[in-house]
């Protein structure tokens, strides 16, 4: 007689989908998402929470989303979404940097430079129009990643608000002592025609013309006297100087030595058929000769410290009549070079601390110490080089000018071409060049910024720890802040100075409050069109406006008093508990942000900073069109998803440089969807079960059932306690391992039996489900920090009622270990686990050489002493589920040290419905087919199993 059993067989079933479809797929959800307003849905649900305030960094507001973004954009949403899990109350707020150059220049490339055909005022407003474009593009593309925020209401630098409160900052600052005015120099970039801030700032290899130069001895004699020698006639001495910039040899006022560094007087190569003796550091010496074709050092007497040399006069190498006084620096080194610095005040940032202490900043004008212009070229004044011409001549094509002058009036010692590290502009990719010119600065020094900044960074937990070392080593050499930009598109430093002067009107701050009134009202504009007498009165024609603008690092550097001091209303305060950017925000964002704080507050807008490396291929290069390696996220998430695409970004040591390539990503796709088909299953096995009616209590279910609860629970510990840490690679990991050990390959392939055959409200079915749905509205929550659609999709399909969206409001606290009551021990279930893969290893050849198929085919023996004899006897019954084999039976065997495995196949029939080999299939009439157990299941008799 022949039954179809199929009927009786309760095989997973949900409509939660195998294949993700996420490019399909996400855009619905992501559409649903704004629909209902998640994110207001959250804030409601987590009002009164203690908060975590993560702060934004603004990214530039210019082109598309590039995959750095997405790495920065992503790891932030995954803090937030785990705080909120935490029990914290997390907003997310993004904004933009909108002022600055790039923007400037795509103005300038569509309607022309201000003044070509549009005044600055149209300019500015063209400006604002492409900014705000630009924002609408990439907040589209930061959304679809899945991130979740108040993208409705974002913060923007040229709001007029914002603008407002930048000044309202300035103010403070000037209150506090912090800025100054004046000439010295900084790198200023002839491309974008303004002074550029050390973040702006990026170095690559240059080749530059190498030289020594000799400067010769205006009083020989008296220089060899500082060596205690008598000069003989016919004998000239000179002291070599080697730079790579000859172009700077126009503004070159001195030279400088080391305090303490030997210097020795030796026989140098003819000039002009003249013996020459040279002064060269000791340690130097035998290198600089060897470039000068000296193969043998001659000392010609005694040595000198470089402190008995101060104030000896030298001749400029091509101004006869310029005298070059000898000076003393610290900076000086015996590291390369000749042990002797040209100085040249306007163009370095060492000189100029030189220059100042020995008056020549004040001995000389403004041209000459620095005589080339904005664009790079020198002044109309600049004197001509022993006849060449230098007016009007860019200081790149000088360069070789120089060099031929110097090479024509014998100055020149040697020449090379030198390949070195030369700072570029960020922007633009070119060299820039060291120009003193009047700048506003905030200064390190002045009320001790540098100090409290200092002291400040210790004060902030850093993530890596590296961090720490990393910015303080950069806070305590920085030069002083120059914050001054000569271009249209920004906030102005709304400052009036004394027209003789030169200082800030000492009522500044007040005024610059008043001015930030108006420019909440119509924006930068304002300060433009201001009539002076308005504020000023009578006082009015002793001042001038400032038309400088505001370095765009210190937009940002103030957010933390524009954006999180002013927005308590949507959660917001300060200090931030956590800034987190990439590691070019040591020098950049973090930076601009510790020092405003610092001198507006004393402290750090942070708690915490979290810092992550950058994209680069497999093969570690940095992303380049020109290399075809770049890999768009956009591009990614149109062919995977963004779930793919944040996974990628999860299981990466993101502290480090991140690799991707289609092939990592294609890995990251085959674990989601490890994760996903887990996700199936246990949402596939709980169809018909209501909690409300059938959830048991853990203390009620099967022994392996409890135990899989238990595991979930401590996984679910090192999970949060991964989140709080930011570890989120271990998260994956741990989570892919559960996936596929503890899941995958044994509980739920353990508990398919008694899912699929037991009568549906079985107790044990019901234990197994009982189990699996606390697992999963854990396991949902695991996930949806990283795998946000997909956790939401997996949350749409848990049984239950659930009253809106609240998936990011709470971890599960459904889970619970093992208790003392449990009937097997984690140490037991430890044993059996073992006892698990010593029998598959056994299995394995008998697979191999065909004696079985499946393991159900297999009788297991098992021999032990005692003690293993007292804790399997119990479950030797049901031993055959875990195993997932044939019978196994006892036997008793005293001298067993450890547990003897033996098996071979099964001689018994199979049962059509569980697919056991039972020596009972057949034994009921009614049902010829079925062993006993699927006879009892079937005609719904009950159950005995109860462990496993």
């Amino acid at each position: 007689m022949s039954h179809d059993y199929k009927a009786t067989i309760h095989l997973p079933a949900t409509d939660f989908p195998m294949r993700g479809d996420l490019p399909k797929r996400e855009p619905e959800t992501l559409k649903r998402w704004q629909g209902e307003d998640l994110y207001a849905q959250i804030r409601a649900q987590v009002k009164g929470r203690p908060s975590f305030v993560l702060h934004d960094g603004p990214p530039y507001a210019n082109g598309a989303i590039h995959i750095g973004h997405a790495v920065n954009k992503v790891l932030k949403d995954i803090v937030v979404k785990s705080k909120l899990l935490s029990g914290f109350d997390a907003p997310y707020v993004p904004g933009w940097d909108c002022h600055g150059l790039p923007i400037e220049l795509a103005v300038e490339k569509k309607h022309g430079k201000v003044g070509d055909k549009l005044d600055a005022a149209a300019f500015r407003a063209k400006c604002r129009e492409y900014a705000a474009e630009q924002i609408d593009g990439q907040r589209s593309d930061f959304q679809r990643l899945g991130v979740i925020g108040d993208w409705s209401n974002p913060y923007r630098t040229m709001d007029f608000r914002f603008e407002a409160d930048m000044l309202r900052a300035l103010a403070k600052i000037v209150d506090r002592g912090h800025l100054s005015r004046g000439v010295k120099p900084v790198h200023w970039c002839f491309d974008c025609g303004s002074a550029l801030a050390e973040a702006e700032i990026e170095y690559q290899d240059k080749k530059s013309p190498a030289v020594d130069v000799a400067y010769r001895a205006r009083q020989p004699q008296a220089l060899a006297s500082a060596f205690g020698i008598t000069l003989p006639d016919g004998i000239d001495i000179a002291v070599p100087i080697w730079t790579t910039t000859p172009w700077t040899l126009p503004a070159s006022l001195a030279v400088t030595l080391g305090p303490e560094l030997e210097y020795v007087l030796v026989e140098g190569p003819t000039r002009d058929g003249k013996r020459q003796w040279l002064v060269l550091a000791e340690a130097l010496a035998t290198g600089a000769l060897q470039r000068y074709g000296v193969e043998d050092m001659v000392v010609v007497h005694g040595r000198a410290q470089g402190v008995d040399l101060e104030g000896q006069r030298l001749q400029h190498p091509f101004y006869a009549e310029r005298e070059i006084p000898i000076l003393l620096g610290e900076h000086v080194s015996a590291e390369d070079g000749t042990g002797a610095v040209h100085t040249a005040p306007g163009h370095g940032q060492e000189d100029f601390v030189v220059g100042q202490r020995y008056g020549l900043v004040e001995q000389y004008s403004a041209a000459q110490l620095n005589p080339v212009d904005g664009r790079g070229v020198y002044l109309p004044s600049t004197p001509p080089a022993d006849g060449a011409a230098l007016a009007g001549v860019h200081i790149w094509k000088a360069n070789d000018v120089i060099v031929e002058v110097l090479r024509s009036n014998g100055a020149l010692l040697a020449f090379a071409t030198l390949e070195h590290s030369y700072p570029h502009c960020w922007r633009h990719k070119t060299p820039v060049a060291f120009r003193a010119t009047p700048q506003w600065f905030i200064s390190m020094e002045q009320a001790g910024l540098r100090r409290d900044a200092l002291t400040a960074i210790g004060q902030v937990q850093w993530f890596p720890e590296w961090g720490e070392a990393r910015i303080y080593g950069m806070v305590e050499g920085r030069p002083d802040w120059t914050i001054s930009r000569q271009r249209y598109w920004g906030v102005p430093i709304a400052l009036f100075i004394d027209r003789e002067s030169g200082d800030p009107h000492p009522e500044s701050p007040t005024l610059m409050r008043k001015i930030a009134e108006r420019v909440e009202r119509e924006g930068v504009d304002a300060w433009y069109t201001l009539d002076s007498t308005e504020l000023l009165g009578a006082d009015a024609p002793r001042y001038d406006k400032i038309t400088d603008i505001l370095d765009v690092w210190f937009d940002s550097g103030v957010t933390h008093d524009c954006v999180l001091a002013q927005r308590g209303d949507d959660g917001l305060r300060k200090p931030a508990d956590l800034y987190l950017e990439g590691s070019d925000q040591h020098r950049g964002w973090f930076q601009s942000s510790l020092l405003t704080g610092v001198a507006m507050d004393g402290v750090a807008p942070y708690k915490q900073v979290l810092t992550h490396g950058f994209a680069v291929d497999a093969n570690g290069r940095k992303m380049s069109k020109s290399l075809g390696n770049v890999i768009a996220p956009q591009s990614v998430m149109d062919a995977m998803g963004a779930d793919v695409l944040r996974l990628w970004i999860a299981a990466t040591d993101y502290r480090n440089e991140m690799s991707v390539s289609d092939e990592i990503l294609k890995r990251s796709g085959d674990v989601y969807r490890r994760i996903r088909n887990t996700a199936r299953f246990l949402l596939g096995n709980l169809h018909g079960f209501d909690p409300t009616e059938h959830l048991l209590a853990t203390k009620d279910m099967v022994a392996l059932d409890r135990w899989i609860v238990h595991r979930a629970y401590e996984l679910q510990q090192k999970i949060v306690n991964a989140y709080a840490r930011y570890d989120y690679a271990e998260i994956v990991q741990a989570l892919g391992n559960f996936c596929s050990v503890d899941l995958g390959a044994l509980y739920l392939d353990v508990t398919k039996d008694r899912l699929y055959t037991m009568p549906e409200a079985s107790p044990g079915r019901r234990s197994a489900q009982s189990a699996m749905f606390l697992i999963a509205e854990a396991f949902v929550r695991w996930i949806a920090p990283i795998l946000s659609f997909t956790g939401d999709e997996m949350w749409q399909h848990l049984p239950g009622k659930r009253e809106g969206n609240v998936l990011f409001a709470t971890w599960f606290e459904g889970l619970a270990p093992l208790g003392e009551d449990a009937a097997l021990s984690t140490e037991d279930f430890d044993r059996l686990l073992a006892l698990r893969e010593q029998v598959a290893k056994t299995l394995e050849p008998m697979r191999a050489n065909g004696a079985i198929g499946a393991a159900l085919e297999a009788e297991i023996t098992l021999r032990c002493g005692v003690a293993d004899q007292n804790w399997l006897a119990p479950i030797v019954e049901e031993l055959r589920f875990l195993l997932i084999s044939g019978d196994v039976s006892l036997h008793a065997d005293d001298n067993a040290a450890e547990i003897e495995i033996t098996a071979a196949p099964t001689q018994k029939t199979k049962c059509v419905r569980c697919w056991h080999h039972r020596a009972d299939v057949g034994a009921i009439a009614a049902h010829p087919q079925l062993c006993g157990r699927c006879v009892s299941n079937v005609e719904g008799l009950g159950e005995v199993r109860s462990w496993f």
